[in-house]
């Protein structure tokens, strides 16, 4: 009787044939030895079946020609293989972000905003009509805080982190409006 390793399984040959010997479990018990035909191949060893066109498209080199192994790691690192609508959907995060940080800056500092309008010259032309577009964005954030108090006491709507701050700016937005219509009126 022989003992060999083949496929990382051990045989036992002997003149009834050739078979895989008896085990004993983790629990004591003991499997029976298994006969195994010449040539067996363990299930977890067997190669995965590729067809002829996937073993054709693997014997391909993997770059076009005169193209380095460098530049196409480049372009991997760089795209990061994401998809064109999440490339989109970042993008327009990133606006909504950016848009965002210039309205808290232009609406947070309400302190800031009204000493910067009491230094500048209202008598120019120029300077006037930005009152009148600061004016109509005051109004305009104030109407969409009622709009969004109504619908949170109405229970439609429970308000996110940004809507409470939202809803929080309204007495700094009212502030500003009665100085921004002072302002107004004096120019007039």
């Amino acid at each position: 009787m022989s003992i060999h390793e083949v496929n990382m399984a051990q045989y036992v040959t002997d003149e009834r044939g050739t078979f895989i010997p008896a085990t004993q479990r983790p629990d004591g018990s003991w499997r029976k030895e298994r006969r195994v035909k010449a040539g067996y191949i363990p299930q977890d060893e067997v190669p995965i079946y590729e067809s002829k066109g996937k073993q054709w498209m693997n014997s391909k080199p993997a770059l076009p020609p005169g193209v380095h192994l460098d530049t196409k790691q480049k372009e991997k690192q760089a795209s990061q293989n994401i998809s064109k609508a999440s490339k989109k959907n970042e993008k327009r995060k990133q606006k909504k972000k950016e848009k965002r940080d210039t309205e808290d800056n232009a609406s947070g500092n309400v302190d800031d905003l009204s000493s910067q309008m009491q230094e500048a010259d209202i008598n120019s032309e120029g300077t006037t009509s930005s009152l009148q577009k600061r004016l109509k964005n005051v109004r305009k954030k104030l109407k969409q805080i009622a709009e969004l108090q109504a619908k949170v006491d109405s229970g439609e709507v429970i308000p996110a982190q940004e809507q409470k701050d939202k809803l929080a700016r309204k007495a700094a937005f009212e502030e500003e409006l009665r100085e921004l219509e002072a302002k107004e009126e004096r120019n007039e």
